[in-house]
């Protein structure tokens, strides 16, 4: 089984397409033409061909609704009330290192809540999806959040503030207090992955600051869908607003908040 609702074949149909060329590009990726936006941050011209395939499928279909992405910034169409939230490449720098880990992201927000995700991985063929009360799904396969309940036993994500950008400090805490906790912590480069990760039960928790809507929205979704528990690092909803955010199996949420502010999370 999986969920073949019309908004679902929608999203999946345009996320497929967009991989194509990813997956193809990928194989060239010495040919590529690079430009810098920053320290740390690439954006190639597969970014901006993908993201453009991916908006035009959208509209093909749904011509009304409203986008925020990561090339184009926010398009506001005649329908505010649904909004699309794209990164067309969520792990530029592995793209672009020849790195197999990256993928393209769809959100889709529905007066102010999200209610559905795409995430694909053309290289793996992992094809994550999950829509409000539908559950969340890897290809044919229904996900579950971990059932671990000792932070001692956890695999916890993360991400890595760029070179460059500030809050490196009050990451290195961060890091610290959680590495002294957990049985080991992973930072593979994909914000969007990192999520739909912990909603297959392969990390525990995420956590990462400075991310962006496009990063996020499609990810929430997922992980929510899986059973697990999505909040910024207050414990609050703001996450495409404030750019940080947690996300765990549930058991370890109010521990994983304790250990991120320097308190034990016994």
């Amino acid at each position: 089984m999986t969920i073949t609702t019309p908004l679902m074949n929608v999203m999946v149909a345009a996320a497929r397409k967009a991989g194509r060329v990813m997956k193809r590009d990928f194989g060239e990726v010495e040919n590529l033409q690079v430009s810098r936006k920053g320290p740390g941050d690439f954006v190639t011209q597969v970014d901006i061909k993908v993201e453009r395939i991916l908006r035009e499928e959208l509209i093909r279909t749904r011509p009304h609704y409203s986008f925020v992405m990561e090339e184009s910034g926010v398009v506001e169409g005649p329908d505010k009330t649904h909004r699309w939230y794209i990164d067309p490449l969520d792990g530029t720098t592995n793209f672009m290192h020849g790195v197999p880990h990256f993928a393209t992201s769809i959100g889709l927000e529905r007066e102010g809540h999200l209610v559905a995700g795409v995430i694909y991985n053309p290289i793996t063929d992992d094809l994550f999806m999950a829509e409000k009360g539908r559950g969340a799904w890897l290809n044919d396969r229904r996900l579950r959040v971990s059932a671990r309940r000792d932070l001692a036993d956890a695999i916890v994500a993360t991400g890595i503030p760029h070179l460059g950008r500030p809050g490196h400090d009050a990451f290195s805490a961060e890091l610290a207090n959680v590495m002294n906790q957990v049985a080991g912590v992973r930072r593979f480069g994909a914000a969007s992955l990192d999520l739909a990760w912990v909603a297959a039960g392969r990390y525990d928790a995420f956590w990462e600051r400075g991310l962006a809507p496009w990063d996020l929205a499609a990810g929430i979704v997922i992980a929510r869908e899986a059973g697990g528990i999505v909040s910024d690092l207050n414990g609050a909803q703001d996450m495409l607003a404030n750019g940080s955010v947690l996300a765990s199996n549930g058991n370890l949420h109010g521990r994983m908040l304790k250990v991120l502010k320097g308190q034990s999370g016994a």
